[in-house]
């Protein structure tokens, strides 16, 4: 199993993007994995052993180059060809590596992956699914930014993906599919979400568990598994949680500073499920987000994360070849589409 990491992707690199990798290769060792670092290799070596390449399953792949947060996505992987993330998505391309993992510009990512590797055969759009913590598990929400503009056609692929993420690597049995509107009832929605709906009801029950539209309260509460909007609507909601949970914990803590001794005695004995509370929200639990669609692994991970999240993002690309998620993807997305002729 060969993971390529773009090494010089996101605002701790190349530092936490090396050590998550050494974590990854130390926990996971029943995954067989490979890591190829891919970025300048002097700045690499600065966090590796010395005697790494006895002792740790890594390579080093040298490039000269780097995508900057405010480049253009699309025109910088043109560009760039010598980028650490252009590189690690040709390496999955030329079938080198089986996926790659990025903390770098999610637009590039998208960019590099739409161009490099390509979509999946009758894809139309490819989908980013981020995991959403709720309080039986874990909601999936798809799509959270690489399209801004869906089709009802792209959103029920998106459906489809996303069903078969949370199956086989969330391990949910039988997901239940949302569709995010302003309103349960079938009547309610914008011209999208109305003809989006038949679309999804359409869908094959033996496969696909479809269960209407639901609003955005339904992403956090466990009523659903998989919730399925456009890129726009979806990035929204996913900043919003982001911002909401972290002014939350901001709150408590100021509360906790300039609080009374009972206040303080009694925050004593509410740590233990405060901690238990801050893990289940924290990102680096989860890795990163999968871009689905394209043909390849691609993990997007958070602009900040550190070692932790990179190395379940590792985890994460490792399960995602160990499942076969692309060949299932394939073969459901052909069904569909053979139903229609």
């Amino acid at each position: 199993m060969k993971v390529a990491i773009d090494a010089m992707g996101g605002d701790f690199a190349p530092q936490e993007n090396v050590l998550g990798a050494i974590e990854a290769l130390k926990e996971y060792k029943d995954k067989n994995l490979e890591i190829i670092l891919v970025g300048n290799k002097d700045q690499i070596l600065e966090f590796l052993p010395q005697d790494y390449s006895d002792t740790l399953n890594i390579k080093i792949h040298n490039t000269t180059e780097v995508i900057e947060m405010d480049d253009h996505p699309a025109a910088a992987v043109r560009e760039k060809k010598d980028s650490s993330l252009v590189v690690a998505a040709r390496l999955v391309k030329d079938g080198l590596c089986d996926s790659f993992v990025s903390a770098g510009s999610t637009g590039a990512a998208v960019a590099a992956s739409l161009l490099i590797l390509g979509r999946i055969k009758n894809i139309e759009r490819a989908t980013i699914a981020t995991p959403i913590p709720n309080p039986a598990g874990t909601t999936l929400l798809l799509d959270s930014g690489a399209n801004v503009d869906s089709k009802p056609k792209h959103l029920l692929q998106s459906a489809i993906m996303g069903s078969i993420y949370a199956e086989h690597i969330l391990k949910i049995s039988n997901p239940r599919i949302g569709l995010l509107n302003i309103g349960e009832e079938e009547s309610k929605g914008n011209k999208q979400a109305l003809e989006t709906l038949p679309l999804l009801k359409n869908l094959d029950r033996n496969k696909f568990n479809f269960i209407g539209n639901v609003e955005g309260r339904d992403i956090t509460n466990g009523s659903v598994d998989v919730v399925v909007c456009d890129g726009f609507v979806g990035n929204v909601v996913l900043k919003f949680g982001e911002g909401l949970a972290y002014t939350i914990l901001q709150i408590l803590r100021e509360a906790l500073e300039t609080g009374s001794i009972l206040t303080k005695i009694a925050t004593f004995f509410l740590l233990p499920a405060m901690r238990s509370l801050k893990k289940k929200f924290d990102y680096a639990e989860f890795g990163g987000a999968p871009l689905l669609g394209v043909n390849g692994g691609c993990i997007i991970c958070h602009g900040s994360s550190k070692a932790k999240a990179i190395k379940n993002a590792i985890r994460v690309a490792a399960e995602f070849k160990e499942n076969d998620v692309l060949n299932n993807i394939s073969k459901s997305i052909a069904a569909e589409e053979k139903k229609e002729i």
